[in-house]
């Protein structure tokens, strides 16, 4: 008797969710056109910004240099950058990105270099903005370039081989394979986008199952039938909980679509064999979307719970939304360098979820570390959902009990009864 309850409840619950179509929306559309947008679209848009700065030949002004001609003539003839004539202002004009960078030479740079000690050549950027630290970077490499002939021509004076400026040469190769190297990459912010959708999936069904309800004027109907509240209140939360289950796999077969067709079109780069495999392979798909079951079952029962308490759908939502700011939180904490799942931190709500997803993208399965947070999750589930139960119960036993609006249900009903025979 008690699954038929909650199977009418939750039949019922679905129906009316599929007809909301900001619920709809929500739920499907979102979650399988944000990925490619932000990872296509986004990532599209800053390569080919990226690539037009650097095709531009910046402007970069010198400041002193007048004894050092050689350098000054070099930096001219840089086909990288393109020097303007240098004015007392040129700190408001690197500010102002009217030009991108300026280089400072020291006063007698020239005659003291590699004989003297001499200071240092000084570049002014404007930190942060790319065009100006690609400038700085191609004025620092001529700069480099003109202290290798320095050195060399010393050496050669001094009848010593060239060889002597570099002696040995270290090299820095990548042993791990492409697919890890892009979970390591990615798996940050692929944790981060599961964890928020879970939550935002189940957001708007669970604030029309309860605060929606009650501005609708159906919540006492609902309370008078014959269900029982835990019935109710499990029928409800399967729904939001279908929800944020649907909007995760939406979201992770999205996102291995969408890596799938950018890898085999090279939306982001020329391949090769260094170059990361942007995919993701069915297993880690079926290993994120398990371990998110319990995530979406915490957040299902905290959005229920939370949303009670409101009357009406906008207080609802300005409930839910500093819960929003406390997830992104340790969300975030896997896209940190340095920070890895330990067994302090699989205890941890959220934050274990996000760094092991992390490892699931990567193709690394800690099995104890899986257990404790599976397990730690769920435990944390079950009380948030027995919080939301409790909440149902408490619901409505005011004035405005389930025994009252049954007594006034009955008044009223006797009163139609006297009012017709008269």
């Amino acid at each position: 008797m008690g699954l038929r309850n909650i199977g009418i409840v939750y039949k019922k619950e679905l129906t009316e969710a599929l007809r909301d179509r900001r619920t709809l929306i929500t739920t499907l559309v979102v979650p399988l056109l944000m990925i490619p947008v932000l990872m296509v679209g986004f990532g599209g848009a800053m390569s080919a910004v990226i690539g037009n700065a650097k095709k531009e030949k910046p402007k970069v002004m010198i400041i002193g240099g007048g004894d050092s001609p050689a350098v000054v003539n070099g930096l001219k003839n840089s086909p990288k950058i393109e020097i303007v004539p240098s004015t007392s202002d040129w700190k408001d004009k690197v500010v102002a990105k009217e030009v991108r960078a300026a280089v400072e030479i020291p006063a007698g740079f020239e005659a003291r270099v590699g004989k003297a000690p001499t200071d240092a050549v000084k570049i002014y950027t404007y930190g942060g903005e790319i065009k100006s630290e690609l400038a700085a970077g191609n004025v620092e490499e001529y700069l480099k370039s003109y202290r290798d002939e320095v050195i060399t021509e010393r050496l050669t004076a001094n009848h010593l081989p060239a060889e002597l400026l570099k002696p040995f040469e270290v090299k820095t190769q990548n042993i791990a394979p492409p697919a890890k190297v892009a979970g390591a990459l990615l798996g940050g912010v692929i944790a981060y986008l599961l964890i928020f959708m879970c939550l935002n999936g189940g957001m708007h069904p669970a604030i029309d199952l309860t605060a929606g309800e009650k501005e609708r004027g159906t919540m006492e109907t609902i309370l008078s039938s014959p269900v029982s509240r835990t019935h109710l209140v499990i029928g409800k939360f399967l729904l939001v909980l279908t929800a944020s289950l649907v909007t995760a796999l939406l979201l992770i077969i999205s996102l291995g679509t969408t890596f799938g067709v950018a890898q085999r079109f090279k939306v982001f780069g020329e391949g090769g064999a260094d170059t990361p495999s942007l995919t993701i392979g069915p297993l880690a798909i079926a290993s994120v979307f398990i371990m998110a079951i319990p995530l979406a079952v915490l957040f299902s029962a905290i959005l229920i719970t939370i949303a009670v308490f409101a009357k009406t759908h906008k207080e609802a939502q300005s409930y839910i939304m500093p819960m929003m700011f406390l997830v992104i939180i340790p969300a975030m904490s896997a896209m940190l360098p340095g920070v890895e799942l330990t067994l302090k931190l699989a205890i941890v709500p959220l934050l274990n979820m996000s760094l092991l997803c992390k490892q699931l993208v990567t193709g690394e399965y800690h099995w104890n570390y899986i257990a404790l947070i599976f397990i730690s999750t769920s435990v944390y589930a079950a009380g948030a959902l027995f919080l939301a139960v409790k909440m149902f119960q408490r619901c409505g036993s005011g004035p405005r009990s389930l025994r009252s609006i049954r007594n006034s249900a009955c008044r009223r009903g006797r009163r139609l009864e006297k009012s017709s025979s008269g």
